[in-house]
């Protein structure tokens, strides 16, 4: 091959396993997209929306993906990542709000300031400057009251800036917000805080057009009821599963093809990498990273080219579920390998499903509450999570695969060569 092949980026590799790294082509989600797109025809805003599922289906990539949509419908756009820290107290998530929002304004919006004459000279100077923090700000600290009312009273001011302009509205956008919470033990509420603004902003008279969004585990959506009974009826949820069969292999098969790439994977291997990654965004994306690898090394060699499934197996539980595994104690590992031999460990499963299995596996089955506090503290180290029909369900996407494996090394048996979990 000429070396000229190299300076063409020939040999890159397009898929992307980060968090939240864009792919070069987004398999899926049309539908979602197309809710999305309804939502912006809001002429007052009765819809904001929840993005949830699993780690690893691609929240934050089609979070991301939604953002030119937005704009090209002439919306703004801010938003953040919500870690636990700069959502900690109510000062904090209002300090948030109020960057986020200058980090688009200050580009568009002007603020005049006069300057006071100087000497014998009558005239004041007239000079503008860009809207910055300590606009904001400086409404915020006039304002009387709580600190909800100082965050509203700021929106309603930039209602005012945007009100005959082209901006149809704004979007604040945050990721991980499952992160959230409300600490009655420490006075603080900054989670009912963001929701009693947005409901107090967009039910004021003319409906100012601020949409949140927020992104996050299943986890969150339980965590905004408990704070305010009336956010089932503020969001629109969608919750994202793993892509349908025809949808992996899209997302397998276009990245090598928009990219130009020399690599093209049989069917065979197609179909492997499909099996293995259970329609998960986050695993093809891996899977397929290392399949390339795999394939370029046997291109530049000049050897026919293979993919080795089970050392990419290993590379995936050694990457991605060991550190996970790790958090459990030698009891509640015991405890996961029976929820995972039970035929429905990769849906919802009950208290009693877990009990039922525990007979069949140990000499003395579980107890119901020793089950329930198995439950808990797994939930607590994000293992599980409880469903909104009261059952659990792994929150690891196909860690009963994994956990399996793990089983089968334990008595020396071959692993399944598929990734499925040898049952």
């Amino acid at each position: 091959m000429s070396s000229d092949l190299f300076q063409r980026d020939f040999f890159s590799n397009p898929y992307r396993p980060g968090t939240g790294h864009m792919p070069p082509h987004l398999a899926g989600r049309t539908s979602e997209q197309a809710d999305f797109k309804r939502m912006l025809q809001q002429r007052v805003i009765t819809e904001n929306l929840i993005l949830t599922g699993l780690r690893g289906v691609g929240k934050t990539v089609l979070l991301n993906h939604l953002k030119p949509t937005a704009l090209h419908s002439d919306w703004l756009w801010t938003g953040n990542d919500l870690d636990e820290q700069s959502s900690l107290t109510e000062e904090r998530i209002a300090t948030r709000l109020i960057t986020d929002l200058t980090s688009i304004l200050s580009p568009i919006f002007v603020q005049t300031q006069i300057t006071m004459p100087l000497g014998f000279t009558k005239n004041e100077g007239r000079k503008e400057r860009p809207l910055g923090y300590s606009d904001l700000e400086r409404i915020y600290n006039e304002t009387p009251g709580l600190v909800s009312d100082k965050l509203k009273a700021i929106l309603r001011y930039v209602g005012t800036l945007i009100t005959g302009s082209q901006i149809k509205g704004i979007v604040y956008a945050y990721d991980e917000a499952q992160n959230m919470a409300d600490h009655a033990e420490k006075d603080q509420y900054p989670l009912s805080l963001l929701l009693d603004v947005f409901q107090s902003v967009q039910r004021s008279p003319g409906g100012l057009p601020f949409m949140l969004i927020l992104t996050g585990l299943p986890t969150l959506f339980p965590k905004l009821i408990d704070a305010r009974t009336y956010s089932e009826r503020m969001f629109h949820t969608i919750f994202l599963d793993r892509l349908s069969d025809a949808e992996a292999r899209d997302a397998i098969n276009v990245p090598v093809l928009v990219e130009n790439s020399p690599i093209r994977f049989d069917a065979k291997t197609v179909e492997n990498i499909v099996r293995i990654s259970g329609g998960y965004p986050y695993f093809i994306q891996f899977i397929c990273r290392e399949a390339f690898d795999m394939c370029m090394s046997n291109l530049v060699a000049k050897q026919p080219m293979s993919v080795s499934t089970e050392l990419i197996i290993k590379k995936l539980d050694n990457d991605f579920f060991s550190a996970r595994w790790d958090k459990v104690s030698d009891s509640q590992r015991v405890f996961l390998k029976i929820v995972a031999q039970m035929p429905n460990c990769d849906e919802e499963f009950a208290v009693s499903d877990i009990i039922k299995s525990s007979a069949d596996a140990l000499q003395k089955s579980y107890s119901s509450s020793s089950v329930t506090q198995f439950l808990t503290r797994l939930q607590e180290k994000g293992i599980v999570y409880r469903t909104s029909s009261g059952k659990y369900k792994f929150a690891v996407p196909l860690l009963a695969r994994f956990i399996n494996r793990q089983l089968l090394a334990e008595f020396n048996l071959p692993r399944p060569f598929d990734g499925s979990s040898g049952r």
